[in-house]
């Protein structure tokens, strides 16, 4: 029997199992279906501060679980749908906080007008910002916009430790009239910058790094079982009263006077709708009891979609001794489309694109619609069997505005790779896709380190061989000339090509008692039940301008400070 039961140990679980173990009587449990990341023996691939090894570490992953994006023919959505595509979903403690990019921004303060507007009532930007100084110790910054005492340090690469590539687009960005600002985190304007991200003496820091570290554990009143996957929710009546768990594949039942669900905004409503909780029609079309029809559980569910320019990167422009981080730097501008708040895009820079030996050659320009509109998303069962993933479907470009804001950063990033600086420091630009064959090869393995260390060495040769392997190996279906030349093929290529940034969220949003669509209310307490919270992005009224880990800190940090 517990006080507190938590059902995912990613960045929100990691944050309220310190929280709410700390001096108090509660008695704790964190349930994570992955596995543990011991202080001082977490996996090297984790520790690592270039982040692309744990990513695309199937140990980490929910290796069954498969999304679709988008639909494909707009003018005829039944015709076509994509392909489904594996989604990196972590499955290990500190969750994405584990294998993400790092990165640690927080969004602009018009989304939190925005979420409280939209009925999160006390989570305006004045209500949110100490909370995310709470997380955070800036290793380089102080004032009003940044903590110094937090749990999670955070740093920023230096200009002068960039790779020769990360320099050149900061060249092509000030010849393009941009401004510098050596504080992403600092006041919300457009310019390019060093990216800030969760990261100490070259080492990331994750969630579990952070909260659950050696001290934490010590707590007699907080226990922590991982490969401890939870299948269902325990009633007695309308009163959320335990959890049904596999616990090294054995099954174990566990009682809590209150339980939180932080498995992201693809599982936890996955979590609800197996109990009953959520839109009666698919309930009853699963053969699932109604306990609460809740019609907003699993429904716009959103990410922030994007779109990449790739290149060849000279020998002199690759990574260097300084850092192995790839994202260095990034780029916040304004699309000036009507009606849309300034800041509404990002472009993060990436010097390399992956672990591979051919990764080490390409670099990218990840364009991606900060300020998001396509809010059709959703998740459904496939089945009532809990070890089945659910269906889960983005819609990502079902808002005009998205799409037609991706096709001009494509163009406006075409303009930053044909300028002088970085035409020296690369070639061969390319419309890059997140293809099968791109996650294929780069699954970390020992064939595609001798296939990718092979291609490498020819990458390097003649100029000619090189454009026939890109344009034969690497390119999918549309060249550089082609989406620059006809924007009814660039249109298709984003189309086809647009993904989203593993920012799922939106799936149980906050908001008013009398908003049909709202599942959880201001502090994360699910409508209709009792002794049941949602507590991590899920949660988000609209997904923030942002990089979603340190507004899921944020949150959790939050909500954990209303329950003590």
């Amino acid at each position: 029997m517990y006080d507190i039961i938590i059902v995912g140990g990613g960045s929100a679980g990691s944050v309220m199992a310190h929280r709410l173990s700390a001096g108090s009587a509660n008695k704790v449990l964190l349930c994570e279906a992955g596995q543990d990341t011991p202080p001082g023996n977490e996996p090297p691939e984790i520790r690592d501060s270039y982040s692309g090894l744990a990513y695309f570490d199937p140990r980490f992953h929910w290796t069954e679980l498969k999304v679709t994006t988008q639909i494909v023919s707009h003018n005829n959505p039944d015709e076509s749908r994509p392909p489904l595509r594996k989604y990196e979903q972590a499955r290990v403690l500190g969750g994405g906080s584990s294998i993400n990019g790092q990165m640690a921004n927080r969004g602009a303060p018009t989304d939190y007008e925005e979420w409280e507007a939209r009925g999160a009532v006390g989570w305006n930007w004045k209500d949110v910002l100490p909370y995310f100084k709470k997380v955070e110790r800036d290793l380089d910054f102080d004032g009003p916009f940044h903590g110094k005492d937090g749990r999670i340090p955070v740093r920023r690469i230096p200009h002068q430790h960039w790779t020769g590539h990360s320099q050149a687009v900061g060249e092509a960005c000030k010849l393009a009239g941009f401004a510098f600002l050596p504080d992403q985190n600092g006041e919300f304007t457009d310019g390019y910058f060093p990216v800030t991200h969760s990261n100490q003496d070259e080492q990331r820091v994750s969630a579990a790094m952070g909260y659950l570290d050696r001290e934490t554990r010590k707590r007699a009143n907080l226990t922590i079982s991982t490969n401890t996957q939870v299948k269902e929710l325990l009633f007695e009546g309308t009163q959320c009263v335990g959890v049904k768990a596999l616990v090294d594949g054995r099954e174990q039942e566990f009682r809590g006077r209150e339980i939180i669900l932080s498995c992201g905004a693809i599982h936890s409503p996955a979590h609800l709708l197996r109990a009953g909780i959520g839109p009666v029609g698919h309930l009853k079309e699963m053969g699932i009891p109604v306990l609460t029809g809740l019609a907003g559980v699993g429904q716009g569910l959103m990410d922030h979609p994007s779109i990449a320019l790739s290149s060849y990167v000279r020998r002199g422009a690759r990574m260097n001794e300084h850092t192995r981080r790839h994202i260095q730097m990034g780029l916040r501008y304004s699309s000036g489309l009507p009606g849309v708040p300034a800041g509404d895009m990002f472009v993060a820079v990436l010097s390399k694109s992956a672990w591979h030996s051919v990764g080490e050659q390409i670099a990218s320009l990840l364009t991606f619609v900060n300020k998001t509109y396509s809010e059709t998303g959703q998740v459904k069962l496939a089945s009532r069997d809990p070890l089945i993933e659910p269906i889960v479907e983005f819609n990502l470009l079902s808002d005009r505005r998205d799409l037609d804001r991706l096709m001009s950063g494509f163009r406006k990033m075409a303009a930053l790779q044909m300028s002088a600086p970085l035409k020296a420091v690369t070639d061969k630009p390319f419309p890059a896709s997140y293809s099968d064959r791109v996650r294929k090869i780069g699954v970390v393995n020992t064939k595609n380190k001798v296939l990718t260390a092979i291609a490498a060495t020819l990458m390097d040769g003649p100029a000619a061989l090189r454009h026939y392997m890109i344009d034969n190996f690497i390119v999918e279906g549309f060249t550089f000339e082609q989406v620059m030349s006809d924007d009814e093929v660039l249109e298709a290529f984003v189309r086809k090509a647009a993904i989203g940034v593993w920012h799922a969220s939106c799936s149980c949003r906050m908001g008013r008692a009398d908003d049909p669509m709202a599942v959880v209310d201001t502090q994360g307490r699910v409508k209709g039940v009792q002794g049941l919270r949602v507590v991590d992005a899920s949660i988000f009224p609209v997904v923030p301008c942002a990089n979603t880990n340190f507004p899921v800190l944020m949150a959790a940090e939050k909500i954990a400070d209303a329950m003590q």
